[in-house]
C-alpha cells in the first residue's frame, strides 16, 4: 500500500506541475510592429492581413499575436523603440543607422532584415526647377522627417554631388518634415508652399502623371545602384528574449515577399482593400512588378548610407561590415 500512495503522490504531483506549466506554454505573446504608408510596406501588409507572424509563430510552438501601428516617420518610431511601446519598426534605412549609431553602447538597436530595394525620386511641380541648382528660397521640399529620414539623406548626397564637397547641407532649409500623402496633397493642390516632394511608391508614380511634374532626383543614380529602402529593425533585448519570436517574423517575411514576387496581381488587391487606397489594381501591380523594385530580405547598398551619415556627422559610429548593422539571423545572405 504504501508504493501506491508513493506513485499516487507522484502522480499528483506530476498532474500539479503540468497545470502550472501548460498555461504558461500556452501564454500568447504580443509583438508591437510599427509600419508607414506606401507601397513599399507591402510586405508587412500581407504579414498582416494573411496573419504569417501567427502562423510562423505556431510552427515554433509559438501563440504570437502581431500588434500593428502606424506612424509617418523614422523618428516616432524610434523614441517608441526606446521608450519600450514598440518591438519591431518598420522604415527607411536612415532612421535605423541613426539608432544604431546611438545605442551602440547601451540598447544595440540592429536590423532584423530588408523588406526591399526600391528608388526613390525627388518630385517637383515648380516649372522653372530643372536640377537642385534651381531651388529657390520660396521652394521647399517634403521629406517624412528632415535630417533623419532616408529621403533627407539622399537628398544630402545628391547635394554633395551637385553643389561639392561641404555643400550637403545646402538644401536642408529647405525641407519641411510630411507624411507623405499629405505632403502628395499639398505639393499638387498647388496652394502650399511645397513645391517639391522627396517620396516613394506609389506616391512619386502618381505625382508623376501630372504633366506639370517632373523627377529631379533619383536615388539609385545617387547610390550608383539598388539599395535597401526599408528595413525592419529592433532591440537587441528583443532579439535575446525572444529570437524565436524573430526567426518567425523573418520566415513570415519571406513568405510575404514570395507571394508579391508570384502573384503581384492579387498582392496589389489585398493592399489597396488593406490600406483603403484609391488606387487602379492594375497600376499597383505595375509597381510591385517592376524591374527597379526587389522585395528581398538582403540588404543593399546600405554601408553607402552609413559612409555618408557618419562623414557628415549623422551617426557617430561606423562599420565597414554590414553584418554589424544585423542581427546573426540574416548574416548568410549577400548583403552590403
Amino acid at each position: 500500500m504504501g508504493s501506491y500512495f508513493k506513485n499516487a503522490a507522484f502522480a499528483a504531483a506530476a498532474v500539479l506541475a503540468a497545470s502550472l506549466v501548460l498555461p504558461a506554454q500556452a501564454e500568447t505573446q504580443t509583438v508591437r510592429l510599427a509600419k508607414q504608408f506606401g507601397i513599399s510596406y507591402l510586405p508587412m501588409t500581407v504579414m498582416e492581413e494573411k496573419g504569417l507572424i501567427e502562423q510562423e509563430g505556431a510552427k515554433r510552438g509559438l501563440k504570437l499575436k502581431a500588434e500593428w501601428l502606424r506612424f509617418t516617420g523614422g523618428s516616432g518610431m524610434n523614441e517608441a523603440l526606446l521608450s519600450g511601446n514598440l518591438d519591431v519598426a518598420g522604415g527607411g534605412v536612415g532612421p535605423m543607422l541613426t539608432i544604431w549609431g546611438r545605442t551602440r553602447n547601451n540598447m544595440q538597436v540592429k536590423g532584423i532584415a530588408s523588406l526591399n530595394a526600391m528608388p526613390l525620386y525627388l518630385v517637383t511641380v515648380n516649372p522653372d526647377v530643372k536640377s537642385l541648382k534651381d531651388f529657390k528660397g520660396t521652394d521647399k521640399i517634403a521629406v517624412p522627417a528632415v535630417k533623419t529620414s532616408i529621403q533627407a539623406v539622399t537628398l544630402q548626397m545628391a547635394a554633395e554631388k551637385e553643389f561639392g564637397p561641404g555643400q550637403q547641407n545646402r538644401l536642408d532649409k529647405l525641407t519641411v518634415s510630411m507624411g507623405h500623402p499629405d505632403a502628395q496633397l499639398a505639393m499638387m493642390g498647388g496652394k502650399s508652399e511645397v513645391t517639391a516632394h522627396f517620396g516613394s511608391s506609389p506616391f512619386q508614380e502618381a505625382e508623376l502623371k501630372d504633366p506639370r511634374a517632373r523627377k529631379v532626383v533619383d536615388s539609385y543614380e545617387v547610390l550608383g545602384g539598388p539599395h535597401t529602402f526599408n528595413v525592419l529593425w529592433a532591440t537587441s533585448r528583443f532579439a535575446r528574449e525572444k529570437p524565436e519570436a524573430v526567426e518567425a517574423i523573418i520566415a513570415a517575411l519571406e513568405e510575404a515577399n514570395r507571394m508579391i514576387r508570384e502573384d503581384p496581381e492579387g498582392m496589389a488587391e489585398l493592399w489597396i482593400k488593406a490600406e483603403k487606397v484609391n488606387m487602379d489594381p492594375k497600376e499597383a501591380a505595375d509597381i510591385i512588378r517592376a524591374p527597379a523594385n526587389e522585395w528581398t530580405t538582403t540588404p543593399k547598398n546600405v554601408l553607402k548610407y552609413l559612409d555618408y551619415m557618419h562623414r557628415a556627422g549623422l551617426v557617430t559610429s561606423k562599420t565597414d561590415d554590414w553584418k554589424d548593422l544585423f542581427f546573426e539571423n540574416i548574416h548568410d545572405a549577400s548583403g552590403s
